[in-house]
């Protein structure tokens, strides 16, 4: 790995593992790992998390709760995944620390940039959950924009497969793989929906390079050969 500082973009339902809800325990542990692994090589790690794993605001929107309101129950879900993620690193013995973007100061830090920046040029892996703070924004959203706040080289998008296809590989067995492809290509194709639109513009606009990678074990010291956007 050759990047000096990288923003790591995890979704809700990674953190389930094979599981329809909740946080697999086995997931989270092998997580933690492979993040200290790239930590042990002098990189510095900012992990966005998503909140899929226990709520999705535009679902559960559908059923008589507010847009809004559902977009911030999404965020305190996030919280949890970023309080499990935490613990983990720091019971496999690396310093790690919680921000959020909701005040819930019982159990995590506000966000601030400088203190941010500070966790990790000391060695620690900063989370930072609630994604922006306010709705109607995705996670994707919030990892591209800490990403540019903190000054990351690369933001890293874990998925379920391995790169960027030119539809669903899950569904059709004739999706082509993308080795590369610019921030245009990727608006341009609506089949492609490795990120929302409104993340992957704002990158393009401050040119941040975006890799998708397949998380499995060990695969996050391999991203180089990955798919780059």
């Amino acid at each position: 790995m050759e990047f000096k500082r990288v923003l790591l973009k995890l979704s809700g339902e990674q953190f389930a593992g094979g599981q329809s809800f909740g946080i697999s325990s086995d997931f989270i542990n092998e997580l933690a790992k492979d993040i200290k692994a790239i930590a042990d090589l002098g990189v510095q790690v900012a992990v966005v998390v998503g909140g899929g794993n226990f709520m999705r605001g535009a679902d559960i929107s559908k059923n008589g709760v507010e847009r809004a309101t559902g977009d911030y129950m999404g965020m305190l879900a996030t919280v949890l995944n970023g309080m499990a993620l935490v613990d983990t690193l720091e019971a496999s013995g690396q310093p790690a620390r919680l921000q959020t973007r909701l005040r819930v100061d019982s159990v995590a830090e506000p966000y601030i940039r400088r203190r941010a920046i500070r966790h990790m040029e000391k060695g620690r892996i900063v989370i930072i959950a609630g994604g922006t703070g306010n709705p109607y924004v995705t996670t994707d959203t919030a990892a591209v924009t800490a990403a540019l706040e903190l000054d990351c080289d690369v933001v890293l998008k874990a998925t379920k497969v391995d790169g960027v296809y030119d539809k669903d590989p899950t569904k059709h067995k004739e999706a082509k793989k993308h080795t590369s492809l610019s921030h245009a290509e990727a608006l341009q194709n609506p089949h492609i929906a490795v990120m929302d639109n409104a993340a992957i513009s704002l990158a393009m606009d401050h040119k941040l390079p975006i890799i998708v990678f397949k998380l499995s074990k060990e695969n996050l010291k391999k991203v180089r050969g990955c798919a780059e956007i």
